[in-house]
């Protein structure tokens, strides 16, 4: 479990359309195998420690006749922001992905000074 030093809690959120392959015969689309999209994403503001983040499939579009095979996570998470990372592999084809995320973790309090 995660515990928090801070009397300021900060919830940040969004979500992100990844990728729209299927207007351009994208390789999410047309491809097979192995694929990876990474995606970056800024916080509103920084934390001033590594956030908790989770992240999740908010909208796909894949076609019905290929299995359906996704995996979405947060990778490079910094006080400052992380990239979303969707991958795929075998016969899937993906047409479009919507991932929705969340950020919570210590913000700096103005009533908090540092004394050097």
């Amino acid at each position: 479990m995660r515990k928090f030093h801070s009397y300021r809690i900060g919830v940040d959120q969004g979500a992100q359309v990844l990728f729209s392959d299927f207007a351009d015969n994208g390789e999410m689309w047309v491809g097979d195998g192995p694929r990876e999209r990474v995606t970056p994403v800024s916080f509103s503001e920084p934390f001033i420690s590594i956030p908790a983040v989770h992240v999740s499939l908010d909208m796909w579009d894949m076609d019905q006749k290929t299995n359906q095979r996704a995996d979405v996570s947060a990778r490079n998470v910094t006080l400052t922001g992380f990239d979303i990372v969707f991958r795929t592999w075998g016969d899937t084809r993906v047409a479009r992905v919507r991932a929705a995320w969340l950020a919570i973790g210590e913000l700096r309090d103005e009533d908090v000074w540092d004394i050097d």
